[in-house]
């Protein structure tokens, strides 16, 4: 069979049934997130999710095929938490790319569950916010001058930037929020062990007691955005090659 007879399947290219009863996908996709935002990915599933609604598993299938249907509505309603700007300048590309990456780590973090799913290589989100956010910053490229051959190249180190620090930033406080502690106190807490491991490597120690008083949120913080720039200052110094 040709490949183009067996497309790959995805709740966005599926006829949607129609609704029956009082159960949406809406409520499904609500029910689902602050199941993920309460107990993560691994608390997911059908039996658990019509627990929540007070409905039955297999009512639920009415809506979404499977547990590969629902993760992909869940993450681009995620998406619709981001403020897409609508419109694109050349004099202000730069910042309104800095405002939409910053959003989307903001929205990983608040979500941490969702960090596997932007970070699986190979998936491509097709959901209608997932497609305006990329849109829209490709529209902030091209208003800064990049030529047609580079936007989407663009785009994609920004965001493969953006997610690679999320991701990691997600697991490890998913890491503290298991242990009980606030990430103050996980920090104080392995200060001892660190300082021993780090007795042969004055560089790491300069580096730690400059900061040592500084919250862990404020150091992240700094650190994306320090990443951040230098992306931009890469991808900007493209504009005058």
């Amino acid at each position: 069979m040709p490949a183009d007879e067996n497309p790959i399947a995805s709740v966005w290219t599926r006829p949607r049934r129609p609704q029956r009863r009082q159960l949406t996908r809406e409520q499904i996709v609500t029910a689902a997130i602050e199941l993920l935002d309460a107990e993560g990915v691994e608390a997911l599933s059908m039996r658990n999710l019509g627990t929540r609604l007070d409905a039955a598993a297999t009512s639920l299938y009415r809506h979404v095929a499977n547990k590969d249907e629902l993760i992909e509505l869940v993450v681009d309603e995620v998406y619709g938490e981001l403020d897409v700007p609508a419109t694109a300048t050349t004099t202000h590309w730069r910042a309104t790319v800095t405002r939409t990456a910053t959003a989307l780590r903001a929205m990983t973090l608040r979500h941490p569950w969702i960090a596997p799913e932007l970070g699986q290589v190979g998936l491509v989100h097709i959901g209608p916010n997932a497609m305006r956010m990329s849109s829209g910053l490709l529209a902030q490229f091209e208003a800064a001058g990049f030529p047609a051959n580079e936007k989407d190249q663009a785009v994609g180190t920004l965001t493969a930037y953006v997610i690679g620090i999320a991701t990691s930033e997600a697991a490890y406080l998913s890491l503290i929020a298991r242990s009980g502690k606030t990430e103050q106190e996980w920090v104080a807490d392995l200060r001892p062990a660190f300082d021993e491991a780090s007795r042969d490597h004055p560089r790491l120690r300069e580096g730690d007691s400059a900061q040592q008083d500084v919250h862990p949120r404020e150091i992240r913080d700094a650190d994306f955005d320090y990443g951040l720039n230098r992306v931009l200052d890469g991808l900007t110094s493209r504009l005058g090659a």
